[in-house]
């Protein structure tokens, strides 16, 4: 048996709209196993992925990472390999001639849930430090924080038109983070 497969180099790959005129995201990657490529406005590689659901994983990064969302370059493939998908990453990554910012020393933002404390206004953090706050009320603070945060994404992604509906995991936020509801 051969692992022997056809890498399509990533220039041969058509640009797809992130968030296209009707404010939808490719539907036609929901539920495919591929490898995706991510670039900003002015076409320039952010990142390299891959998933067993390349729809899921583009509202993820376009939730975490807008502001690099505008272009995608998607190859799928029909059986989950790991291994397969790897090899095209790494290919499309040599391709690039470098590390895409979001796979070298940003790629926690890329791949990771959104931390809102991180984004704690000098405000929020004094309320936070205030020495008779109990956890009840220090955990209500960074839900709080977490709420804006959230409230500024969702304010964002509706001024780039995106139409679809965007809802956070509830219990993240106690923790003061943001990562979209499965």
């Amino acid at each position: 048996m051969s692992t022997e497969i056809n890498i399509p180099s990533l220039n041969s790959l058509e640009f797809i709209p992130y968030i296209d005129e009707n404010g939808d995201l490719p539907e036609q990657y929901q539920g495919k196993i591929g490898v995706y490529a991510i670039f900003d406005q002015n076409k320039t590689l952010q990142f390299i992925g891959y998933s067993r659901d390349v729809f899921l994983s583009l509202r993820q990064h376009l939730v975490r990472q807008s502001h690099y969302c505008y272009w995608v370059k998607v190859e799928t493939i029909e059986r989950p390999s790991r291994t397969i998908l790897e090899q095209i990453e790494q290919a499309w990554i040599a391709e690039n001639g470098s590390v895409p910012m979001g796979n070298g020393e940003n790629k926690q933002k890329w791949i990771s849930p959104i931390d809102a404390k991180a984004l704690i206004t000098p405000e929020e953090q004094a309320n936070y430090d205030n020495p008779v706050n109990d956890e009840m009320t220090k955990m209500k603070i960074i839900k709080n924080v977490a709420r804006r945060v959230e409230a500024d994404i969702l304010k964002q992604l509706e001024a780039r038109g995106l139409q679809m509906q965007v809802r956070f995991n509830p219990k993240l936020k106690e923790e003061g983070l943001l990562d979209l509801k499965s």
